[in-house]
């Protein structure tokens, strides 16, 4: 069974739908149950598009995905989103819910990538199952759900005629070169399962291109933080559980003597480069997201302490395995061949990120104390 779904065309149209139990039997249901549609388990099916054409964001219920559903919207695309739900959540997408059509379900199937980019002109595929350490705990669900539903999706967009394929990939694909900025030309060096899946799918990619079956390019992002990033996930990334750290008025926990170095890229420029990356002539190749600023992460907790108006103090721990300990992305290929520039500063980032998560975050007793640290 499946349900006929989320198309803001058709809420002046018809009512919604969606696939009753066993028996299959359509329910009628009323715009405002839209926001627990995804929650009840159903795949819903896209309904076929018409002249118009249609931007396709894989993971965009996640993190950096629901950022970039939002300015294709604001600049007048279509929107379709696919996503699984494993790690994103509609609460990314409350806002523009009515705006776009969403399809559940999971990269891995071949019939949710081929209703997923029917029509469909531009796919960025920012889907995937980030976080070194998860990789290494469980290296097989990394390539599964990274290499192996990417190389599904790019066989659906080929026999679809998709013009474009715009890919995330993860500076993590550099692993521990030792030349500072990290070069698109340098060798990669993985040093996690998930690095090696990332670096599997940006090549998938990058020979579809080159093969003629669509244009294609690879952005390989650095840091990424932001609002809607989770603090809570035991994957978190460093930013977002400093933040949580500072707002509950605990110690943060550094992997490692907090020396390591970051280039740290709020999500704004990410999307930024996202949106060249359709719109440029080039295909075939990779290119940079980052903000080109090397910054440690004890330089980040107090540049955090400021912003929050709080200090914060810090333990340290080993270092994470697969981690690195320097990384800062070169601009020069990404600035030349997009016209990519980073428009929001680490400092700015932090600020807004900030005031997001001080908004959004519950109430928490020891949020309000100040502790002393010697950062």
């Amino acid at each position: 069974m499946y349900a006929i779904v989320i198309s803001n065309r058709w809420l002046h149209r018809t009512p919604w739908v969606r696939c009753g139990p066993a028996s299959g039997t359509l329910i009628a249901l009323s715009a405002s149950a839209l926001p627990s549609l995804a929650a009840a388990g159903t795949t819903r099916k896209v309904p076929k598009v018409g002249a118009q054409t249609v931007s396709l964001v894989t993971g965009g219920a996640g993190f950096i995905g629901s950022h970039l559903v939002e300015r294709l919207l604001a600049l007048g695309h279509r929107v379709r989103v696919v996503d699984n739900l494993s790690t994103g959540s509609e609460r990314n997408l409350a806002a523009v819910l009515r705006d776009i059509e969403f399809l559940r379900g999971d990269l891995r199937d071949p019939a949710t990538c081929r209703d997923a980019v029917a029509g469909v002109e531009t796919v960025f595929h920012v889907a995937a199952l980030p976080s070194v350490p998860r990789s290494l705990e469980d290296p097989w669900t990394s390539h599964d759900c990274n290499v192996n539903a990417t190389l599904r999706l790019l066989i659906a967009c080929a026999a679809a005629r998709v013009r474009r394929v715009v890919y995330s990939s993860s500076s993590s694909t550099y692993g521990d070169t030792p030349a500072l900025p990290k070069m698109e030309a340098a060798e990669p060096l993985p040093r996690s399962p998930y690095a090696a899946a990332k670096l599997a799918g940006e090549q998938y990619v990058l020979a579809f291109a080159r093969a003629g079956r669509f244009e294609g390019m690879a952005l390989r992002y650095f840091n990424v933080f932001g609002p809607r990033q989770d603090p809570h996930s035991p994957y978190a990334a460093v930013i977002p559980a400093f933040l949580a750290a500072a707002y509950e008025g605990r110690p943060a926990v550094v992997h490692g003597d907090g020396r390591q170095t970051r280039d740290f890229t709020y999500v704004a420029n990410v999307v930024d480069a996202n949106v060249l990356a359709a719109e440029t002539a080039a295909s075939g190749t990779v290119a940079n997201v980052g903000a080109g600023q090397q910054t440690s992460l004890l330089t980040l907790l107090a540049m955090i302490s400021k912003i929050a108006g709080r200090s914060v103090e810090y333990t340290c721990s080993a270092p994470r395995a697969g981690d690195v300990r320097d990384s800062v992305a070169s601009l020069e290929r990404a600035s030349s061949v997009l016209g990519y520039r980073p428009s929001v500063t680490l400092k700015e980032g932090l600020k807004r990120t900030w005031a997001w998560f001080a908004n959004t975050q519950r109430p928490h007793a020891a949020s309000r104390a100040a502790v002393s640290v010697p950062v």
